[in-house]
């Protein structure tokens, strides 16, 4: 069986955080209601209604989740930075032959899209899932490693028995994955390509 490799999305392999900051401006001005986008856009991983509970009334962070979702393509693909190391780390998976599943908890139509707006071609996406969700996923797919920047990500690692791989370009540094549960941690995927090549 192919070598199945699972990447988070938001701060592992792209840094997402202009566009998500420019969204929740745009939305914040469309709906009138002050949003603190420089806290939103550093603590990026969990559902986004859990963060739109934070600046809006239980009864229409729904409501407001899908502005948010249909104001995304317009506000947040064009600030979309690739990670040092992302594309290599794909690269690397493929050339072992293996497959590159990216498991986000982003809506998954936007994650496609903001994934084909930068060139980086997933074999496998699902979105809309976290934490323990993702392990779910990722044993679905049959992934022997999981590597991501927040610790839901090692979470949903630990969840599906498949090597945690935590990397420091999120919000957590490297002892607070290794407490989570991370098996290694890396400082960024420039590191990813060799330490894919020991442990295959």
């Amino acid at each position: 069986m192919a070598l199945t490799v699972g990447f988070d999305l938001d701060m592992t392999l792209l840094d997402t955080r202009p566009g998500i900051k420019a969204a929740y401006q745009a939305l914040s001005a469309a709906t009138g209601t002050w949003i603190d986008s420089d806290l939103v856009v550093t603590r990026l991983g969990p559902p986004l209604e859990q963060e739109l509970a934070h600046w809006y009334p239980a009864g229409r962070v729904a409501e407001m989740a899908t502005r948010y979702r249909a104001l995304y393509p317009e506000y947040a693909l064009p600030g979309t930075l690739v990670l040092p190391g992302a594309r290599e780390s794909v690269d690397a998976v493929r050339a072992r032959g293996g497959r590159v599943a990216v498991i986000t908890g982003k809506y998954e139509p936007n994650a496609r899209l903001q994934l084909d707006y930068i060139g980086l071609a997933p074999d496998i996406l699902v979105g809309d899932t976290w934490a323990e969700g993702k392990g779910e996923a990722l044993r679905e797919h049959g992934a022997a490693v999981y590597v991501g920047d927040h610790l839901g990500d090692i979470r949903g690692a630990r969840a599906a028995d498949a090597v945690a791989v935590g990397v420091t370009t999120g919000p957590y540094g490297a002892a607070e994955l290794a407490e989570a549960g991370a098996d290694v941690v890396l400082t960024d995927l420039t590191e990813f390509p060799a330490w894919l090549a020991a442990f295959a």
